[in-house]
């Protein structure tokens, strides 16, 4: 897992370059019917919801992506366990959201093409309420609690999983954080993040067991090094020097 374009990275907001040609990221297909069922995996490593190819991104990106899956990094009770930092910033967790260039006939053969894949991220964190789109997945846990255990869970709403606002993110080009590292993927970082409860949390953090027969906590890679990479946003991140009254 060596080379020079590897994920995750921390985004240093003030060397972020706003790029006003990134559009808002847009979602198509995403709201599946709950007669859809969807296999929910514990692989060893996280929790993977696989996903219809029947979701796609239909803006944002310059060439058209549909999803394969999505996952989860998170930390242990004692520490977050987000993969990407802001200003050296950890988050509770992560989501990953991942997607290959329709150009590729399958996941497995786009991973390896530099324009092959596309991947949303957003950071969790715990508030007040009960994430009812989170509890979708969070509530069939303890069925996949050992090692290759699959369930189906009924189809939902997978945009609730990411930020309302798909406007504000950043951008840049890294790999995948698990072996075999290709660096084959276009890495989109949502500014908002959501928010899961206390229990939710405590619920995605200590459930999974690992090959090793406990707990599957802290399963992310550390922050990787740039290289000279730039990391682009789309929206300004450093306060204009003049502000406007009030």
């Amino acid at each position: 897992c060596g080379g020079t374009k590897q994920s995750p990275i921390n985004v240093d907001t003030a060397q972020a370059i706003f790029s006003p040609d990134l559009r808002p990221i847009q979602l198509s297909g995403y709201s599946l019917p709950a007669n859809q069922l969807l296999k929910l995996k514990n692989n060893g490593h996280t929790v993977v919801l696989e996903l219809p190819d029947s979701l796609a991104l239909a803006g944002g990106y310059a060439q058209q992506y549909r999803a394969a899956q999505l996952h989860l990094h998170w930390g242990s009770p004692a520490g977050a366990g987000s993969e990407h930092t802001v200003n050296g910033r950890r988050f509770a967790a992560e989501i990953h959201v991942v997607h290959y260039n329709t150009k590729y006939d399958s996941f497995k053969e786009a991973m390896v093409h530099p324009d092959g894949l596309a991947v949303l991220g957003a950071f969790l964190e715990v508030g007040h309420g009960e994430n009812q789109y989170y509890h979708e997945i969070l509530k069939h846990l303890h069925e996949i609690q050992e090692v290759g255990q699959e369930t189906l869970v009924p189809g939902f709403n997978i945009a609730g999983l990411l930020p309302a606002n798909l406007k504000l993110y950043f951008h840049y080009n890294g790999s995948l954080t698990t072996p075999p590292c290709y660096q084959t993927v276009k890495w989109t970082i949502f500014n908002q993040t959501m928010l899961l409860s206390h229990h939710q949390m405590s619920v995605l953090v200590s459930t999974l067991k690992s090959p090793e027969d406990e707990l599957l906590q802290n399963n992310y890679r550390p922050v990787q090094s740039l290289h000279g990479r730039q990391v682009l946003a789309s929206f300004q991140t450093t306060p204009s020097v003049k502000l406007a009254p009030g």
